[in-house]
């Protein structure tokens, strides 16, 4: 297997104890990646700045708030940088390898370590360390002066974010396997909204309650493997709407001021889901790149130029969708036909996790742990 084009899909957690078992991306990774074409820009964009933060391999969430990118390496460095000048806010280490993205607040940044702390950093001093016991992959959310985990078991525990006290766990019936990817975690209004398997749950976070919960896929197959079909984050979110994909199974938005599905389809794949008011945009388990209709799920366009490229997650910047691939190439697409607009390189290296924006800044990270800060026009 080429680890230069892996894409940190699959690992599964068994049982109580979270073991778990790599899937990966061997079998794709023996299919021929499409050559990249010759590209005329149609827009003009450029890379304004860029800093390292060391090798990140897993499913990287970074935060964007209040004017700056939050992110971490595999090591246990977590910076703060300004997303206008790429100048560091602060830059601090944590002492232990880490397992998940960042979450942040603005002020507070939380970060999981692999051995199942929770590590609080307040402008980068260290604040409190509190211990959750099952394997997490995704980034905590930081939110209401609470800071929220959800482990692999689908386990959310809420913390305090002044001082590390427990406030409240939630555990769900489940199956006995489980996916250990980057999951739904995310806010909407005062509703804490968290994936458990192949169910969004709304929950109070002051109480720890469900308010309201949604299938978003029926799992189906002859087995665990064939029914698993976690939501993946992050979600795109589009007024009180939010689009996820189960892992493997299918595409399906939620209403979560009702609490209410709009549509499910079908749609296997790996990666998160990205999009606008208008538009969801997905790749399959093939690195076919497709364009939908928010309101309805029906596919408007479809594009095979990127097979087996490893795609990131895409993000819709304007009228452009930006996705990365495993040589590290940005892909600048027009959301409305999928036509190539514009290619950025990085440093060769696969893109880690969904490119984010902020502002006018779009932020890339690859493997190798470079941030590389573009600006289109």
């Amino acid at each position: 297997m080429n680890s230069t084009r892996s894409r940190f899909p699959g690992w599964l957690a068994l049982g109580v104890t979270a073991a778990t078992l790599w899937l990966g991306g061997c079998a794709a990774d023996k299919a021929k990646p499409a050559p990249l074409e010759t590209v005329t820009a149609q827009i003009a964009g450029k890379q304004v700045w860029q800093l390292n933060i060391g090798n990140v391999s897993f499913p990287l969430n970074v935060a964007a708030r209040q004017g700056q990118f939050f992110a971490a390496s595999d090591a246990g460095t977590v910076v703060a940088v300004d997303a206008a000048t790429g100048r560091e806010a602060w830059r601090a280490d944590v002492g232990a390898r880490l397992s998940a993205g960042v979450g942040s607040d603005g002020r507070y940044a939380a970060v999981v370590t692999r051995d199942g702390e929770v590590v609080v950093l307040d402008k980068g001093a260290e604040v409190w360390r509190a211990r959750v016991d099952s394997r997490v992959v995704t980034a905590p959310l930081v939110a209401g002066e609470r800071v929220f985990v959800l482990g692999v078991d689908r386990v959310v525990h809420a913390f305090d974010v002044l001082d590390g006290r427990r406030l409240w766990t939630l555990k769900r019936p489940g199956d006995a396997l489980t996916l250990a990817q980057a999951g739904v975690l995310t806010a909407y209004k005062d509703t804490l909204v968290a994936g458990q398997g192949n169910r969004l749950v709304g929950v109070d976070p002051l109480k720890g309650t469900v308010r309201w919960e949604v299938p978003v896929v029926t799992p189906r197959g002859s087995n665990e493997v064939e029914r698993l079909a976690d939501l993946v984050g992050p979600v795109t979110r589009a007024g009180s709407v939010l689009c996820m994909r189960a892992f493997q199974n299918a595409l399906g938005c939620v209403d979560a001021e009702r609490g209410q599905l709009k549509w499910s389809v079908n749609g296997g794949g790996l990666q998160a889901v990205g999009g606008d008011a208008d538009f969801v945009f997905s790749a399959d388990a093939s690195d076919r790149l497709s364009g939908r209709r928010r309101s309805t799920g029906e596919v408007l366009w479809t594009t095979e130029r990127f097979l087996n490229r490893g795609l990131s997650g895409p993000v819709s910047l304007g009228k452009t969708l930006v996705v990365g691939d495993f040589e590290g190439e940005v892909h600048f697409l027009g959301r409305d036909a999928g036509q190539t607009q514009l290619r950025l390189p990085t440093d060769g290296s696969a893109v880690v996790g969904t490119p984010v924006v902020l502002d006018t800044t779009l932020l890339v990270v690859t493997a190798k742990g470079g941030l590389f800060a573009f600006r289109p026009e």
